[in-house]
């Protein structure tokens, strides 16, 4: 199968390197309106430059848009009216109405996943796996300030990854929410049924953060999202004074996650649903979702 890039910054580079590792890719092909870099990432993974966006979907039968945010509408609009299956980086578009529009131009028997990587990473299937009624939730995403943001609030940059995860991956059903955020920090709070889950991002952050803490019952569930470490701290109801301080010796597990790179497992998950015609995991209307979440929190940013 021949793949493609359209984009090459940061993530199209790792997009281009991981399918040239990918065992039944034959050609990774590169287009970038910056010819220079899209020669320099070709060099670098061994990828063929095409020197235009026709001569590119002429030659691949899937490829990756790692444009920025506001070229996604276009650029995935050109890719499905040509027939090639899809994979955009989130999100799927810069607003709900471009997004609307883009799926409804999706034919049937196209292949189009939007790419909300945190959805690979391996911690996310064990803790569906051990979180049963949780009482409480919380996600953190914080970030150094960085110069590679332009445009987008950190709700769109950060914080959708973790309203991928609780909408898609550990929760249903009817919410409520409410927030509080600038364009670089954000608060949300969405409530499921009884369990309040607390969302928090940041570019003002002076430590990188990607931490979920999930409060059950009879333990405590942490995940570190960068180490792909997931720990279990349970109550072995075991108390002892201490220096006039009652002291409870937790039961800590650390549980078994496989590492992998989550963009190496996405990359092939989306080749796989080519291959099968079966649909990505990540739907267009998942990501759709997504962004109307991420609007309705927007929508109470003060400036």
């Amino acid at each position: 199968m021949d793949v493609g890039v359209i984009g090459v910054g940061m993530m199209g580079r790792n997009h281009a390197r991981v399918y040239s590792e990918l065992k039944g890719v034959d050609d990774v092909w590169v287009f970038d309106l910056n010819s220079e870099a899209a020669k320099g990432v070709a060099k670098s993974t061994g990828a063929v430059q095409a020197g235009s966006m026709d001569e590119l979907l002429r030659s691949v039968d899937a490829l990756s848009l790692c444009v920025p945010t506001p070229y996604h509408f276009a650029t995935a609009k050109e890719v499905i009216d040509a027939g090639v299956n899809l994979l955009i980086e989130k999100p799927i578009c810069l607003t709900s109405k471009e997004g609307e529009e883009l799926i409804g131009s999706i034919p049937d028997e196209l292949v189009v996943g939007v790419g909300h990587i945190e959805r690979f990473n391996p911690i996310i299937p064990e803790l569906a796996r051990i979180v049963k009624d949780p009482l409480y939730v919380e996600l953190k995403r914080h970030n150094p300030a960085s110069s590679r943001v332009t445009g987008s609030s950190v709700v769109e940059d950060l914080m959708i990854h973790d309203i991928d995860i609780i909408f898609h991956a550990l929760f249903t059903g009817d919410y409520s929410m409410e927030a509080v955020c600038t364009f670089d920090v954000c608060g949300a709070l969405f409530e499921f049924g009884k369990t309040p889950v607390y969302l928090s991002a940041s570019r003002k952050a002076s430590k990188k953060v990607r931490s979920i803490s999930i409060e059950m019952e009879e333990m405590t569930v942490e995940g570190d999202f960068m180490t792909q470490e997931v720990y279990v701290y349970r109550k072995p109801e075991n108390y002892h004074m201490e220096a006039q301080r009652y002291v409870q010796e937790n039961i800590i597990e650390k549980v078994m996650v496989g590492k992998i790179e989550p963009l190496k497992t996405e990359l092939v998950t989306f080749l796989d649903s080519v291959k099968s015609g079966r649909p990505f995991p990540v739907t267009p209307a998942q990501a759709l979702e997504n962004v109307h979440i991420c609007e309705s929190i927007t929508g109470r940013m003060h400036t």
